[in-house]
């Protein structure tokens, strides 16, 4: 605020100056007193300049404050104490706020200095750089994680592995990959994520690095158990009958322990030991099916990818339901926006999930009379393409949704139990996803994301 002794020493010298226009006025034109009329316009000069220099010191003082700003200057003080009153509430609130100035920059620092501490004790690496690859900030858990003490620019990357390099070079917002990494401590798996950053004006990439090989190890042994208790009670159901009725029809054949005479052998035991035979070649046949089901699980075809309408796809896949079991008492619609929306796959497999993924639906929903099954096509909230199949069926139980994804897992007596595990199988092959929610009694929703 401008002090009251500001505005009194510029209205004393706006009267003095009109004071002494109106005076030298009146000597040269009424007076004819031309030598004072003058020294009257001279006076005029005179404190016309002293207003003009007595301003400007006002402006001299702003112009030195908001220069010491720019240049992060915080040392400048005004005297507050000065024989010049006019300009003592102007230094006050000057200095005032440049202590208040100083005091934010002390808080900006300290608050700089937490979150980067906070950075280098988390145990996730955090990296930032620029579009030219110049590393802004690398955490010591980054830094780590790629054997480096210094990290200036993603160059240094290629050193380090070479695909790790192109990764973290090309990777995309929002986007996570999987990277395999040797070093000292042997192979680890880095999860790396990146977000698109705006600061200053400047587009900044910022990745987050996560060693997840033991989180990995575990979701594989976990797998493993399943899958071996899975294989284990089937093989065990097929087995099992073959011996026990291998066993009895030995025993046809044998008397205390020798093997019975051709005369001793009638034609109910023949037509016992060959329907017996026939149960054990069927059940051989079983076995032999499932195994071979096991390998189509772990020999599924690279992907062929290419560029499709998402339109045409859905369209087939509702046509193709028509001819599904339970089909005529299903309502089945399907909804894809935008219109023109296209997905780098392999149309083929893409299809086979949808298929399985839909005849599930269906066999799902047998019981149910207003039975209606949704496919959706559409952007994700990461504006990815994503394809869902939904169902208001009677959904899938809490205890077993983490197991419906195990190879040869199913709850239906004639079901083979892979063809969710395949399903998931084709989607990783394209690295993508297929995940499952329900709420049991109101809807099941398949999603693939890709």
């Amino acid at each position: 605020m401008i002090s009251k002794n500001l505005y009194v020493q510029i209205l004393f010298r706006v009267a003095i100056l009109v004071g002494f226009s109106l005076l030298g006025g009146w000597m040269l034109f009424g007076l004819k007193w031309y030598f004072l009329s003058i020294a009257m316009f001279l006076g005029v000069i005179f404190i016309s300049g002293n207003l003009i220099y007595f301003l400007n010191s006002t402006n001299r003082r702003l112009y030195y404050f908001f220069d010491a700003i720019r240049n992060d200057d915080s040392t400048l003080s005004f005297p507050e104490k000065t024989n010049d009153k006019t300009f003592v509430d102007l230094n006050k609130s000057l200095n005032k706020v440049n202590r208040q100035i100083q005091q934010i920059k002390i808080e900006n620092r300290l608050q700089e200095q937490y979150f980067q501490a906070l950075l280098e004790h988390a145990a996730t690496g955090i990296l930032t750089f620029d579009q030219k690859g110049f590393v802004l900030h690398s955490n010591a858990s980054a830094r780590k994680l790629f054997g480096l003490e210094i990290l200036t620019h993603l160059n240094q990357l290629e050193k380090v592995d070479r695909r790790l390099f192109q990764i973290v070079k090309n990777i995309r917002s929002s986007e996570q990959r999987l990277v395999t990494l040797n070093n000292e401590r042997g192979n680890i798996q880095l999860l790396i994520k990146a977000n698109l950053l705006i600061s200053n004006q400047k587009e900044l990439t910022l990745i987050s690095v996560q060693d997840i090989k033991n989180e990995l190890d575990e979701k594989e042994l976990d797998s493993w158990l399943k899958l071996i208790r899975v294989l284990m009670h089937e093989i065990m159901n097929s087995i099992t009958p073959i011996t026990s009725l291998s066993e009895s029809l030995a025993g046809y054949f044998y008397t205390d322990g020798e093997v019975k005479s051709p005369s001793e052998i009638d034609e109910k035991i023949i037509a016992t030991t060959i329907r017996g035979l026939d149960i054990i070649r069927e059940q051989g046949r079983g076995l032999i099916t499932f195994v071979d089901s096991y390998r189509k699980l772990t020999r599924l075809p690279k992907p062929e990818k290419k560029l499709f309408a998402a339109k045409d796809l859905i369209e087939n896949i509702r046509i193709l339901s028509g001819s599904f079991e339970n089909a005529s008492n299903i309502d089945i619609s399907h909804d894809v926006s935008p219109d023109n929306l296209e997905i780098l796959a392999d149309e083929k497999m893409i299809s086979q999930v949808l298929i399985n993924l839909v005849k599930n639906a269906f066999q799902a929903n047998a019981g149910n009379p207003k039975a209606k099954v949704r496919l959706i096509a559409g952007m994700n909230k990461n504006n990815r393409p994503e394809i869902c199949v939904v169902d208001n069926g009677p959904g899938i139980p809490d205890d077993i949704i983490d197991e419906i994804f195990v190879p040869f897992f199913t709850t239906r007596e004639n079901g083979s139990g892979i063809g969710l595990s395949i399903s998931r199988q084709i989607m990783r092959l394209h690295g993508g996803s297929l995940k499952v929610k329900s709420v049991p009694g109101k809807e099941t929703v398949f999603c693939l994301g890709f």
